[in-house]
């Protein structure tokens, strides 16, 4: 339903273009945003991981065509083809292109995950063992590093990820609530100290990751910390706390993504081992409950909130999302359950509940 409800409110042909769709950005949709005048990269990358979750969860016809369909219209919305200049941005979209190819035999989207691959090995900062979040930036942050390890791990690129993980470790994690930092200005050395939930679920994945295919338990214990202080810090009564509209939205649905990798990927045998993961697993369906009973319901499909454990609202206008910053950084709606990344989020979290349970959670 989680699925039905974004396809049927936000999924679109793009301009006209036969085999090209992408999301309206919010629901109801501006004129700017029917038009694709507004698109959001990084957002559409994460609606076609949803559509890989959806394929892998039950694979059909339709399912297969709107994994290639999104794609397609990812790469012409962005005019240049598949790059940018924010390696947070080409993160996100290479991890969906690869787990497509791999999970989907999507072999014609191999072209689109080497010139993503390209750009990523060539903005690396050996003098760092870093990303900066965009060409050209002083600031090497989580929301890029953390994702780009992932993908590095995935491509084989193990030593790389793991300079990555231990960059993370040592330089954003706060000794005082085990919780990773926002960033880092080089050479000035200013940290950026704001804790958002996507941070810590792509430094969960990566260490999980890196203990799968390295073998090396310190990326196991490191896992078990950092799920520690997400559990005391970041949730209330097993729910993730917070939330909000914009590019914010995004940020719980990805922690839950990546929880429900610790819960079905986690290595060891260990007491400690079961019990990360069924912490991790209890996070993601006390969520996921939360998000499902909070929800409206709009013409029988599910309208998710903000909040997960405050009842949703519906959109009382057009009232869009807007861009700020240098950074060009999204905010929120007036009412931020309008906007698509709310909406993916909770779809998100909701094939992070299904992956856990079916694995006998």
């Amino acid at each position: 339903m989680a699925e039905s409800a974004v396809v049927s409110r936000h999924l679109r042909m793009l301009w006209g273009i036969p085999g090209a769709e992408l999301a309206l950005v919010g629901w109801p949709a501006t004129r700017r945003e029917r038009i694709f005048a507004t698109w959001d990269y990084w957002w559409q990358a994460h609606l076609l991981e949803c559509a890989i979750d959806a394929a892998n969860r039950e694979s059909t016809p339709a399912r297969t065509r709107r994994i290639a369909t999104i794609a397609h219209g990812h790469r012409l919305r962005n005019i240049t083809g598949w790059t940018n200049d924010y390696y947070d941005d080409m993160a996100w979209l290479a991890l969906a292109l690869e787990r497509a190819d791999r999970t989907r035999g999507a072999a014609e989207l191999r072209s689109g995950l080497i010139a993503l691959e390209k750009e990523i090995v060539e903005g690396w900062q050996p003098q760092v063992g870093a990303m900066p979040w965009r060409k050209g930036a002083d600031y090497f942050n989580a929301p890029a590093n953390g994702p780009v390890g992932i993908l590095l791990v995935r491509l084989g690129r193990h030593g790389r990820a793991r300079e990555i993980a231990d960059w993370l470790h040592a330089t954003l994690l706060d000794p005082q609530t085990g919780l990773v930092l926002d960033g880092i200005h080089l050479p000035s050395g200013e940290v950026e100290r704001p804790v958002f939930t996507y941070c810590q679920g792509t430094v969960l994945g990566l260490e999980t990751e890196l203990a799968v295919h390295t073998g090396d338990f310190d990326h196991v214990e490191r896992v078990q910390q950092l799920l520690r202080a997400v559990e005391e810090h970041l949730t209330t009564d097993a729910v993730v706390t917070g939330g909000g509209g914009g590019d914010g939205g995004l940020f719980n649905g990805i922690l839950a993504r990546y929880l429900a990798l610790v819960a079905v990927m986690l290595p060891g045998t260990g007491t400690e081992q079961v019990a990360a993961r069924r912490t991790a697993a209890r996070l993601v369906t006390a969520s996921a409950r939360a998000a499902w009973e909070n929800r409206l319901e709009v013409e029988g499909e599910p309208l998710f909130g903000h909040d997960w454990s405050r009842p949703a609202r519906m959109p009382s206008g057009t009232l869009g999302a807007s861009y700020v910053g240098a950074g060009g950084s999204v905010v929120a709606s007036r009412n931020p359950e309008r906007d698509l990344s709310v909406q993916l989020s909770g779809w998100m979290v909701m094939e992070a509940a299904h992956l856990v349970t079916a694995a006998g959670f």
